[in-house]
């Protein structure tokens, strides 16, 4: 095969890695462009409560699993206000459904994601890969789990940030799932019991804020068990330093 040929084969190769990227950001396109995103929010929830709720109840298996693909489908597209499709699973479901629902369907969306940015981007960067991107590669390949649990548990950082960033820093498919899976149940839970409360905040006449459902007492809890996750790798470090 001749140098020039090679080039060609390199490039339709590099193409190839970007068409799962391509294919999100195309769907997320359509989605700003149809303007769906003035949907998700808790007014168009309770202008169509009575037929959701309907339909729902006659349709339960296929309304779960639909949903579940809808919030796959806007987790890995990146959905602006998608949160509220958490509060809308405790409203449809209730609690405990709505959160098992949840957990799954937001790891499968992020995972895709992660997946289509490392295909698209890993090979591009890791030889343009400096000494401090190196070096923070190195640190957090040692502890992955405990990290990525740390940065799921805390509500202050972008969903859809921590499932870029893991691909970029080459961290393992299956530590992604795990901290993933885990570290999102508790917010999960959270504002699936809000969405859960929505009924009654309806009949009184009041709408829903989702300002309100990360309140300092809920951080608080959040936070506190991030920080538990990064007890292993503190614990790691000090026997380290002791030997």
């Amino acid at each position: 095969m001749s140098g020039r040929d090679a080039t060609k084969e390199g490039r339709a190769r590099s193409a190839t890695r970007l068409l799962p990227l391509l294919a999100l950001l195309v769907g997320l396109g359509l989605f700003l462009a149809l303007g769906l995103q003035d949907q998700l929010n808790c007014a168009a929830l309770r202008d169509n409560r009575a037929w959701l709720g309907d339909w729902v109840a006659s349709h339960r298996l296929l309304a779960i699993l639909g949903f579940m693909a809808l919030y796959a489908a806007a987790v890995a597209l990146s959905v602006p206000g998608a949160a509220i499709l958490s509060v809308a699973a405790g409203f449809l479901f209730g609690t405990p459904t709505a959160a098992a629902m949840v957990v799954t369907a937001a790891t499968a969306g992020a995972t895709v994601l992660f997946l289509a940015a490392r295909t698209a981007f890993r090979d591009l960067l890791q030889p343009r890969v400096g000494p401090w991107l190196a070096k923070l590669q190195r640190g957090f390949a040692e502890n992955e789990l405990n990290y990525l649990l740390f940065l799921r548990l805390v509500p202050l950082f972008p969903f859809f940030i921590v499932n870029l960033v893991p691909a970029f820093l080459g961290v393992r498919l299956r530590n992604f799932v795990v901290a993933t899976f885990l570290g999102i149940i508790p917010g999960s839970f959270v504002f699936a019991s809000v969405g859960a409360g929505l009924g009654g905040l309806f009949d009184a006449g009041r709408d829903c804020s989702l300002d309100s459902v990360l309140t300092p007492q809920v951080i608080l809890a959040l936070v506190g068990l991030a920080v538990l996750a990064l007890v292993p790798v503190a614990y790691k470090r000090f026997a380290a330093s002791r030997k």
